[in-house]
């Protein structure tokens, strides 16, 4: 059963306090252990992959060629595809590639009166390692959320690694893969697959950046193979947080509190509220849709141990209540939901009113599912272009401009105590 928790109760701020800590994972008790495969990666490179494999996906490479995907079977794949379901792949990559073509910033350069000039100019990394969660499980949707901003962003070379429990690779993932024109799958996953793409091994090529969701290895690796790559973000277990009203729908807010619960038992749902009445509804429409569900003893574990209704005097108590959740998918089911979004400060992705459920987001929609966890949302952004993008300054200085700011930069070049600095900008200013 959900907990029902009441701002006015005198137990309150405690609960609350345990439900900021719902994103925490214990990442200093597996570094030790990630940093040895690293170790092992850095060393032996596609050795210690295969000895990786046989230990942790119960086969064995017969040679580093194994470890590749041979774009054939991709493309037999996408074909095999059942036409429906080849139509709303092509109608999600549409919709998430034109989303994030908006996203993109651009190069710019501007002249001052005095020929001097400012600018910015944006170019992609050169090469992209995206991580995709595998084995028996399918998430097509995944690899379309990390390598379409990559593709938009002009990515040279993306590579991809997915873990391949007893050799299986999923079909659908493999005809994702077809869709977005990748030509490197790698059948590697786990801490392994982080350390293969930061470092590079005789096989699996050295990336620049490392996107994509995993568990506590996959996200311990990222965290320690950070500097020598860039990485996206350390994501943990999947949340939603739901402001509602009393003109909310019970039955969809129990489903879509459902939605996240099922993904694994530590997933957080909480809803918000200033409806006492409404509250017993959806704890109740949450116990009679648990069992509809694939996944109900995944979805109970969830909401029974880390899911929460809290019920507030107002509306505007649920917002402050909210913006310290600062949860990664936030849905708003008031009478007038545009009204309380100037009041939400953090939040990845935003849902507003009730024919917008989560799910959408995660699939179709075009705005990328893969979002800050945790409460990171107070600073960190949704995986975009960005991401895959770097920006350099542009300066270029005329005589006159130079005359014009000289002085003042080797005055403040002179008080730092860097001489050749100050020397190296009246060097210039001399007639």
């Amino acid at each position: 059963m959900i907990k029902i928790l009441e701002v006015e109760n005198n137990t309150f701020e405690k609960d609350f306090e345990e439900l900021l800590k719902r994103g925490k994972m214990d990442i200093d008790e597996v570094s030790y252990k990630v940093q040895a495969l690293l170790d092992e990666i850095k060393s032996k490179k596609d050795e210690a992959i295969i000895k990786h494999i046989k230990m942790f996906d119960r086969w064995e490479p017969k040679s580093f060629e194994d470890l590749l995907v041979d774009t054939k079977k991709m493309e037999e794949a996408y074909e095999n595809l059942n036409e429906n379901l080849k139509k709303a792949l092509h109608l999600a990559y549409e919709r998430i590639k034109a989303y994030h073509e908006k996203l993109m910033p651009k190069s710019w350069i501007e002249y001052e009166k005095n020929g001097s000039m400012l600018g910015q100019l944006v170019t992609p990394v050169k090469s992209a390692g995206l991580y995709i969660p595998g084995g028996k499980a399918a998430y097509p949707s995944s690899l379309l959320m990390n390598a379409i901003p990559a593709i938009v962003a002009g990515v040279e070379e993306i590579v991809v690694c997915t873990p391949t429990p007893d050799n299986e690779i999923n079909s659908l993932l493999l005809g994702a893969c077809h869709l977005c024109g990748i030509k490197k799958v790698f059948k590697v996953g786990g801490a392994s697959a982080i350390g293969a793409m930061a470092y590079g091994t005789n096989t699996i090529p050295k990336v620049d950046v490392i996107t994509g969701p995993g568990n506590i290895y996959v996200a311990t690796a990222k965290k320690l193979v950070y500097g020598d790559v860039n990485i996206d973000m350390i994501a943990g277990p999947s949340e939603i947080g739901i402001i509602a009203d009393e003109s909310a729908n019970p039955k969809y807010l129990a489903i879509d509190l459902l939605s996240q619960a099922e993904h694994d038992e530590m997933a957080s749902s909480i809803l918000i509220t200033n409806s006492k009445e409404l509250a017993k509804k959806v704890a109740k429409e949450i116990e009679t849709a648990l069992n509809s569900l694939k996944r109900k003893e995944i979805a109970k574990n969830s909401i029974d141990n880390r899911g929460a209704i809290i019920i507030t005097k107002t509306l505007d108590e649920a917002i402050k209540l909210m913006n310290e959740i600062a949860p990664e998918h936030l849905e708003i089911m008031t009478k007038n939901p545009m009204e309380l979004l100037k009041d939400i400060k953090n939040a990845g992705a935003i849902f507003l009113g009730e024919f917008t459920p989560e799910a959408i987001g995660d699939y179709i929609a075009g705005p990328n599912h893969t979002l800050p966890t945790g409460g990171t949302a107070k600073f960190y952004s949704p995986l975009s272009v960005e991401d895959f993008l770097k920006k350099s300054s542009l300066i270029m200085m005329s005589k006159k401009g130079l005359d014009e700011i000289g002085e003042e930069a080797a005055l403040l070049a002179e008080v730092e105590g860097l001489g050749a600095h100050q020397k190296s900008i009246q060097i210039r200013l001399d007639k």
